[in-house]
């Protein structure tokens, strides 16, 4: 199963934000869409940065409350892991395990194009062996 598949299913809508936009902002749109990370990125969907719920709480740990109220540039991770459509369930579980993050955004042609999160990996993956045990259930009951 590739990425692409994975957002056939679920959609290629990401949530972004400017560079500029205030840590608070991003506090309220991580609660009211129950997501954990939004994407930062410029004016021509180029990813910048990404900021997650352990990006908050680190900030909160380090400043307490006044830590919010600066722009989320100060507290987004830089060096942002991607993937592509054609990456692979076990490439995608495999960049997500070394590098201990639970988001992965998607890039083509060096634009933002969705994202995938733990959540959707291993969904994908449960119903991938599920898939698996039912093929070897019937192929085991014909012979």
């Amino acid at each position: 199963m590739t990425v692409a598949a994975i957002l056939a299913r679920k959609g290629r809508d990401v949530l972004t934000v400017r560079k500029e936009t205030p840590i608070a902002d991003v506090v309220r749109l991580l609660g009211e869409r129950r997501i954990g990370a939004v994407v930062v990125s410029d004016d021509f969907h180029r990813i910048i940065g990404i900021v997650s719920e352990r990006d908050i709480v680190r900030v909160l740990a380090r400043s307490g409350p006044a830590g919010l109220e600066g722009a989320v540039e100060a507290i987004m991770t830089q060096k942002v892991v991607t993937c592509a459509d054609q990456d692979t369930l076990h490439e995608v579980m495999e960049r997500m395990t070394h590098g201990r993050f639970r988001h992965l955004p998607v890039v083509e042609d060096g634009r933002l194009a969705g994202i995938v999160s733990i959540g959707d990996v291993v969904k994908a993956r449960i119903e991938q062996v599920e898939r698996e045990a039912d093929e070897m259930r019937a192929y085991i009951a014909m012979a």
